[in-house]
């Protein structure tokens, strides 16, 4: 079994808190973490666990063990019962983990009955430092990050993610609320996919589908609350140079992109014109995993002048600004550091970093160019 970094996260947080939600895309492992800290289990998509929970109730919130609600928004009915219970004892810490699959922003019974009363946890798909062999660190950015993907069994990819996708279109995200039917998602994920890593444009992609740009942003706040998508918003700063202010679209899983552009091996990947795009997404996805895993606070951006300057990443930690370039090549030039400096001067980011496939890591601490892993060194050394 492969430690998650976001266990201990979990553990902390229920030391401080009545309730903690752990959300995640469906098949990251949420049930699996859950069963390594231990507790009274209920999958609550089965109905025959509503029931068993409705029976042992008044037992499970008397004793002092740990209940895991597995698919908690699946039940609706559960929230308001849960908020009295806890407010009957609020000192009482660690009694509740819920699971689940949608973000709390589309879960209206998480904002409306249990604000203040508990934290909420996000556990992505596999990250790079978590697996601990060359072979399945190597096979992360073409096969995503899925434990049943292929990130450790190369034969599942891209059946897999393909299969999965088929589900959710036609059966999860319908149940979920989002009004689109099953062929307008298909046709909506695939339209996404080769807008990786672009700057959104709803009325560009409604005129596509023959929809407005509010029903497409309607569609794409599901597939974001699914954890499907990622809108990474602009870095807003006051300057005398004209500023994107449209958010950019990622696939957070990398495996679950490539199997959508037919992309079945290194070779093919390494090939694509889109390629760039593709190692952006992945290396931005494994630093923020990383960061949410620690819960460290902090917040991400990506910044563009009219006249092409840009930083693919842009962290804010408060008292720091980080500048981030990603490059896909192994041997970034002089010329690369140069033009980062002159686009993290404009927003005045204390650290520059140039993260590429480079085998020689150099820098100054303040100024650095290097691979993933050194950089997610730098994070771990940043926050510990």
């Amino acid at each position: 079994m492969i430690p998650r970094a976001a266990k201990q996260l979990v553990l902390e947080r229920l030391e401080t808190y009545p309730a903690v939600s752990l959300g995640g895309p469906r098949q990251c492992g949420k049930t699996t973490l859950a069963r390594t800290i231990g507790g009274i289990y209920f999958d609550l998509e089965q109905p025959s666990e509503h029931l068993r929970l409705d029976l042992e109730w008044e037992e499970h919130i008397a004793a002092r063990e740990l209940v895991i609600l597995d698919e908690a928004q699946s039940w609706p009915e559960l929230f308001p019962r849960l908020r009295g219970v806890i407010d009957k004892e609020r000192k009482r810490k660690g009694r509740f983990l819920l699971l689940g699959s949608v973000s709390p922003s589309l879960m209206i019974q998480v904002s409306e009955s249990l604000t203040g009363r508990l934290s909420l946890v996000e556990l992505t798909p596999l990250l790079w430092a978590e697996l601990k062999t060359q072979a399945s660190r190597g096979r992360r950015w073409l096969c995503g990050g899925y434990p049943d993907g292929g990130v450790l069994e190369p034969r599942s990819f891209p059946q897999w993610q393909r299969d999965y996708l088929a589900l959710l279109s036609q059966r999860d995200l319908p149940t979920w609320g989002l009004p689109a039917k099953p062929r307008t998602t298909d046709r909506l994920l695939r339209m996404l996919a080769a807008l990786n890593g672009q700057v959104w444009n709803a009325s560009q992609v409604g005129k596509s589908l023959g929809l407005s740009y509010q029903t497409v942003n309607t569609y794409l706040d599901y597939l974001e609350g699914a954890y499907l998508i990622r809108r990474l918003q602009p870095y807003q700063i006051n300057l005398r140079k004209r500023l994107v202010k449209s958010p950019k679209v990622y696939w957070r899983d990398s495996g679950l992109l490539h199997a959508l552009l037919n992309v079945s091996d290194e070779s093919t990947l390494l090939a694509q014109p889109w390629v760039g795009a593709s190692w952006e997404g992945h290396v931005i996805e494994q630093v923020l995993g990383q960061l949410k895993a620690t819960g460290r606070s902090f917040d991400s951006y990506y910044f563009r002048t009219s006249d092409q300057y840009e930083l693919d990443l842009v962290l804010d930690f408060g008292k720091a600004l980080w500048a981030i370039e990603i490059k896909l090549t192994t041997s970034p030039g002089p010329e690369d550091m140069v033009r980062l400096d002159k686009t993290a001067d404009l927003i005045d980011a204390s650290r520059r970093f140039l993260i590429s496939q480079t085998r020689r890591p150099g820098g100054n601490g303040r100024r650095v160019s290097c691979d993933l892993p050194t950089f997610l060194a730098h994070l771990r050394e940043s926050t510990s």
